[in-house]
């Protein structure tokens, strides 16, 4: 790949661990019967210098529609900034800033809650940044650009899916046009450190199958001096699980491959059997790349509710006019009766179980879609 450099390194030496081929954008959403979506290639890169995973290229161009905030990252929002707190990188009086995501939701109100204080410019005692900074092309800079704003004892919080997480679920569909990073919490250390940061925090959650919060300071600052020698408690065991996992090896992460094959001959033989009567819930990139990759039509799943309006009437990417899967609004769902829900988004069974008990009140099931279809237990 002579033209290819690094996003962080610029180093011109990279493999390619994952291949989509041809994709849609995954953030622009036609019409039933617009013309037929432009594919792109989509492919991860493993740096052989750095070792950060990344998006090969990204000449789609599409902004992506901001995303409503589901139940769990709220109350994940919640457990963290409390957590924030109790580590005193929170506190009233403390000016905080956040970088925006199109991942849904603020942490500005709960931390203003606590008495911190927004500002848009300027140093801050606080800077958070939940799941935004992977969509930065280029991330020297964004990481660099965040550094710079912390006052001297500032902290910044990086809010991140792992690649190990990524690797352990198999959830290839998380590579996408428009994240053009996929970190794990051993490439963010060191990155944080060539940008004069130093890790003093540590949090994980369970949001996506497993997130991370990881909390830097500036090197030298007091902060920096408070870390206990052993160094941030639950970091040296994560850096262990990390090599164990071969975050930075290609022939670990290359196992992404061969969970395509898996996915999409799981979900077509599904289909296959249960595609009458069957919507989706959720139009989220992860669930395009899905769909996408194993060529499901209108023919195979009737529609995919989603409670975004801005996504109403539209219909998932990748499918030829007249033959896409519709998107419909929330209220569609009572009225088609389904006799199987098919959720992309895992973490919203909770939540939709709530919002539409009539779904099992009339026989119906929750499908969990990935990595291969699975009934979801019976609602207690």
């Amino acid at each position: 790949m002579p033209a290819w450099r690094c996003r962080w390194c610029g180093g011109p030496d990279g493999t390619i661990v994952l291949d989509l081929g041809e994709q849609p954008a995954a953030d622009h959403f036609p019409r039933p019967g617009d013309p037929p979506d432009p594919r792109y290639s989509l492919r991860m890169v493993l740096c052989a210098a750095c070792g950060l995973a990344q998006l090969e290229a990204d000449p789609t161009g599409a902004e992506e529609p901001r995303g409503l905030e589901p139940a769990a990252l709220v109350a994940q929002t919640g457990q963290a900034v409390a957590d924030l707190a109790a580590g005193g990188f929170a506190h009233p009086g403390a000016v905080v800033d956040e970088h925006p995501s199109p991942h849904g939701g603020s942490w500005l109100p709960s931390l203003a809650a606590r008495g911190m204080l927004p500002r848009a410019d300027g140093p801050v005692d606080l800077l958070v940044d939940s799941l935004g900074m992977m969509h930065e092309p280029d991330q020297r800079t964004a990481l660099v650009a965040r550094a710079s704003r912390l006052a001297p004892a500032g902290v910044l919080a990086l809010h991140v899916h792992p690649l190990s997480t990524i690797l352990r679920d198999g959830t290839w569909n998380a590579l996408r046009h428009g994240h053009f990073a996929y970190y794990s919490v051993t490439w963010l250390t060191a990155a944080a450190q060539d940008a004069g940061l130093v890790p003093v925090g540590l949090w994980h959650y369970g949001l996506y199958g497993g997130t991370v919060v990881l909390a830097f300071a500036r090197a030298g600052s007091t902060l920096a001096a408070g870390v206990p020698a052993q160094g941030v408690p639950g970091l040296a065991a994560e850096l262990a699980a990390e090599a164990a996992a071969g975050v930075a090896d290609p022939a670990s992460v290359r196992a992404l491959q061969r969970q395509v094959s898996r996915s999409t001959a799981a979900l077509r033989a599904w289909l296959d059997e249960h595609g009458a009567g069957t919507i989706g819930y959720g139009a989220a990139s992860r669930a395009v790349a899905l769909l996408a990759a194993a060529g499901v039509t209108r023919r195979d799943l009737a529609a995919v509710v989603d409670a975004s309006p801005a996504k109403e009437g539209r219909a998932m990417p990748g499918g030829e006019p007249g033959d896409r899967v519709p998107i419909l609004a929330p209220s569609q769902l009572a009225m088609l009766r389904p006799d199987h829900v098919l959720l992309f988004v895992p973490d919203l069974l909770d939540e939709v179980r709530r919002a539409y008990p009539q779904v099992e009140a009339r026989g119906g099931r929750w499908v969990i879609a990935e990595p291969v279809p699975v009934d979801a237990e019976p609602d207690a």
